[in-house]
């Protein structure tokens, strides 16, 4: 639908792990060195800018080219908040900021990230199953046709989930 945030889009992608939320949790969690940028094909790197606090850091995210080279590499800069509920639910949430620590680099368009984020949810009485809630409304930069936006994105969450799956089934073997 319309984003409220920019001139493109929310979308939303929601889908049942089969894992438990501690390991989806592993596959996406938002840390240098962590597993995402082996599985998700839409990070190329990661890195933490600057922690803030336990749970606050600011972050700066690399893509690799996309959808046959139309899409150049990106580059993010994030405050992201990670934070576990009292239900066992793990939410990483994320807006894009500026930080004098991480000026744009040459070679990658600046990408803008909206409020977005990923809910991992327990299912009561499935403690090997996860509700997996992801909300994205990103402004990729550039110079982009908003058809070519609008045709990446959905194919891209689905890729995001599948590739979660297998991610997720290699954690557990």
């Amino acid at each position: 639908r319309p984003s409220a945030e920019f001139d493109g889009n929310v979308y939303r992608g929601e889908g049942i792990m089969p894992a438990s939320p501690q390991d989806v949790w592993e596959c996406i969690k938002p840390v240098a060195g962590g597993r995402r940028t082996k599985w998700d094909q839409n990070v190329k790197d990661f890195e933490v800018v600057e922690a803030v606090s336990d749970t606050v850091s600011v972050c700066r995210t690399t893509t690799p080219s996309a959808f046959m080279r139309i899409i150049s590499p990106r580059e993010f800069v994030d405050v992201v908040l990670v934070k576990q509920f009292e239900d066992g639910t793990l939410l990483s949430a994320a807006t894009n900021v500026e930080h004098p620590l991480c000026p744009p680099q040459p070679n990658f368009v600046r990408g803008f990230n909206y409020p977005c984020g990923c809910f991992c949810i327990p299912l009561p009485g499935e403690p090997d199953r996860t509700q997996l809630l992801t909300f994205f409304q990103t402004d990729l930069g550039g110079y982009l046709p908003q058809t070519v936006v609008d045709s990446f994105f959905p194919a891209s969450i689905t890729g995001f989930y599948s590739n979660l799956t297998k991610a997720v089934k290699e954690l557990q073997a």
